[in-house]
Parts: C-alpha cells; structure tokens; sequence
C-alpha cells in the first residue's frame, strides 16, 4: 500500500472513530454547525433575490414568491436522489463498505442531473401557463416568466450542488459544503444589484445571479473531491446505473421526493389561495416565509447535521448512541429553536419592513410571522424526528411524517380555516398545522426509541 493510500485510509478510520465513539457534546456541533451556516447560507440566497426584487415593486415580490414553488420541486427531485444516497453512505460507511458508498454517490450525482435537465426542459416549453398554475396573477405574470426562465436553465446546475451537499454531509465532511454554499451565496449577493440595477435586468437579473453563483458553488463543492480530501470518491468511471443500486437509493429518496413535491403542492395551493386576496398578500406570505426559513434553517440544520451520526451508529450497531445524539440533537434544536422564535416574533415588523414597508403588507406579514413562531419549536422537532428515520432506513415513517404536515394538516387547515376567516385563517393555517403534526410525529418517535433499547438488549452492544 502507498503512503498517499495509507493516509487517505487513516483520514477514513479517523472519521469513522470520531462519528461512533467521540463525545457527543463535541460531535454534534462540529458535524451540525457547518450544516446550519450552509442551511442560512441556502435561505439567503432567495432572501437576498426577494430583497433587491422587492425595490421593483410588490408584483415583482409575489413573482419570486411565485418560483418558490418551481424552485421547490426541482430541488425535490435533486433531494430525493441526494438524501437516499445520504442516509445509504452513511450506513455504509459506519458498515465499512467504502466502494458501494463510492458507487451511490458518483451514480446519484449523474443521474440527478440528467433527469432534472428532462424535467426543466419540459417545464420551459410550458412556462407560461406553469406560472400561472404556481399562483402568479395577471399583474405578476410577466415577471413570474421571465424569473422561471432563467431559474429553469440552471436547474441541472442546482441539482448538482444539492446532491454534492448532501453526499459530503454524508460521510460528516459539513465543513466542505458550508464553504461551497457561503462562496455562492457571497457571490449572489454581490450580482443581484449589479444584474438588476446595474444592468437593468430586472427580475431575470435576480436569476441569472443566483444560476451562476450555484455554478461556481459546484465547482467548490467539486473541489475536496478530485484533491482527495474526502472519504469516498466522484468520477465518471464509478458511476454504477444498476438496478439494485437506485432500489437502495429510492428506498429513502421517494418519501423525501414526495415530502419535498407535497411541500410545493401546498406553497402553491397557498399562493393560490393568497393570489385570490391580491399581490398584497401574495407578496406577504412570500416574505413572511422567507423570514421564517431563514430562522428554522439555523435549527433544521441541527437535525440534517445529525442524520450522519445517526447513520454511521445504525450501520456500526451502537443503538444506544444512536438514541442519546437523538435525544442531545432535540434538547440544543428545541431551545434554539426557542431563542430565535422569540426574537423573530419581538422583531416580527423589522423583519417585513426589511423587503416592503405597505400597511397591507405589513399587517399580514407579520400574523403569519408570529403564529409560526408560537410552534416553532414543535416544527424543528419534527424535522429532527424525520431526519432520524430517514438516517436509519425507514422510508414508511420518514414519508409518512413528511405527508403529515404537508397534506394531512396543512392542505385541510388552509381549504378549512380560510373558508371560515378568510385571509386571518389562511395565515394561521401553517401555524395550526405545526400542532397536528407535532402530535403525530410524538407517536412515532415512542415506537423507534423502544426498538433502539431492543436492539441493544439483543446485539449486546452500544
């Protein structure tokens, strides 16, 4: 064996002992915190679009808000791919088998890319009457199209970052893929007001920046790769289409697929629903979100950052390990959670003045703000709940809670509770539909903690 081998094999028995036996207290935070600054880093790419957007007005706002929906569901398919090769890699590294982790992670990245590129190719034939089934108005609908044109073109290219991100968070290297997603968001936001001002863009401004600072983020994210500072492999020649391989890669990629386009489903029945109110709230729950994402990205990261631990553990057979970072990740996550809800909802107003200072705006805006900070806490519970099963392999929980909250409680508390108080009703919907699948997602997590302590009865082992 080389020298170069024998240290690209020591930095792998390193990373392995630091995920199964470091402490937890250190373990946790150097694997999550790079994640949570990559998830901020993710939510201020669009609050960084909607910002400069917003100074052309509030349909150019609703606009944005709009692609959310767009920009959601090419980032769920890459997402399917990317978190089923995550929670795979990780299983298989804790179980030492590094060529199959190498294998899943250079046939997820080709494929996602290829597939995503049919579908946004398809989307931009018809991306005039999709914006309109995404929510634009009339007054919107202009620039809805220009701003998905571009958004479509470098899909391919998103879809690249997330799966990169998602396979270094993998094998516990979040320290790589903060750096890619910090360097693209710099650059983002250094281009929205040259493209848009500038240049008079517009809002294809706004787009065109964030494509080409996804594409530099790529190439960063490429980096660590090809400079052999990484556990497993990407290149061409390991990509492996067999069907045994994409079985395994569907088996937790389908719920997170579904969980992610049912996200979209709702955003678009909101939009949907806001648009029949007009641009005002439209162009208010599109900030409002954004203020919210940009908080619960902080604590969401938390539970993705433990998804790997908890993989690595599961696949090594310490299940008690896997149970107290789950336990440890809740406590930090929760009361984080917590602090920054309560500062968010003090802030509420600051919050949507920063992208549009309208009363009708504003009035919205900051109901739904505040309603959402009340459950916060309940939110990033469930997310490190889903995360759990998605790390262990279990795709009937982890899609089932993902369902919870986007179609057994939020599509029925939004068609329900703006029937009743219209437009008051549709901003507290998310809030409510928080509490139901808070209590759903209590009930499954009972169950697993009991088959954790069984396992270890039964293997004998941690």
């Amino acid at each position: 064996m080389s020298s170069s081998t024998k240290t690209v094999e020591q930095k792998r028995e390193e990373r392995r002992q630091f995920m199964l036996e470091g402490n937890l207290l250190k373990v946790i935070p150097v694997i999550a915190l790079p994640q949570v600054v990559s998830m901020l880093i993710d939510s201020l790419y669009n609050m960084a679009d909607t910002y400069f957007v917003s100074q052309l007005g509030k349909a150019a706002t609703a606009a944005v808000g709009v692609n959310d929906s767009l920009m959601m569901i090419m980032r769920a398919i890459a997402l399917g791919f990317g978190m089923g090769a995550s929670s795979y890699i990780s299983r298989q590294l804790g179980a030492k088998n590094h060529d199959e982790a190498t294998r899943a992670a250079s046939t997820t990245l080709f494929t996602a890319m290829g597939i995503v590129a049919v579908i946004a190719t398809t989307f931009y034939i018809f991306r005039s009457p999709l914006v309109i089934l995404l929510g634009a108005t009339e007054t919107s609908k202009a620039f809805s199209v220009e701003y998905a044109s571009w958004i479509l073109f470098s899909a391919p290219i998103t879809a690249a970052t997330v799966c990169l991100s998602q396979t270094l968070r993998a094998e516990g290297s979040t320290t790589y893929s903060m750096i890619g997603s910090v360097s693209g968001c710099v650059i983002n936001i250094f281009l929205d007001p040259l493209f848009i001002n500038v240049l008079g863009l517009g809002v294809a401004g706004a787009a065109i920046a964030t494509g080409i600072s996804k594409f530099i983020s790529m190439i960063i994210l490429l980096m660590p790769y090809y400079q052999r500072k990484c556990i497993i492999d990407i290149k061409p020649k390991y990509f492996t289409p067999k069907k045994d391989l994409y079985a395994e890669i569907a088996r937790m990629g389908i719920p997170t697929m579904l969980r992610t386009s049912l996200m979209s489903i709702s955003t678009i029945t909101i939009n949907r629903t806001a648009a029949t109110f007009g641009d005002a709230a439209l162009a208010a729950i599109s900030v409002a979100n954004k203020s919210l994402r940009f908080v619960g990205s902080a604590v969401m990261g938390f539970g993705q950052g433990f998804q790997p631990i908890a993989g690595f553990c599961w696949g090594a057979k310490k299940y008690k390990r896997v149970k107290k970072a789950f336990f440890m990740t809740s406590a930090i996550g929760v009361a984080l959670c917590a602090a920054l809800g309560s500062f968010l909802f003090i802030f509420a107003q600051q919050a949507i003045t920063i992208f549009s200072s309208e009363l009708d705006v504003l009035d919205i805006g900051m109901l739904l703000i505040r309603s959402q900070c009340v459950v916060l806490p309940m939110h990033v519970w469930v997310m490190i709940a889903t995360g759990l099963f998605q790390a262990l392999g279990k795709p009937f929980q982890a899609g089932f809670l993902g369902l919870c909250r986007q179609l057994f409680s939020l599509l029925p508390c939004v068609i329900i509770m703006t029937h009743f108080w219209g437009l008051t009703g549709l901003s507290l919907a998310q809030a409510a539909s928080d509490v139901v699948s808070f209590t759903f997602a209590l009930i499954m997590v009972i169950p697993m903690m009991k088959e954790l302590n069984e396992r270890a009865h039964i293997e004998g082992v941690d």
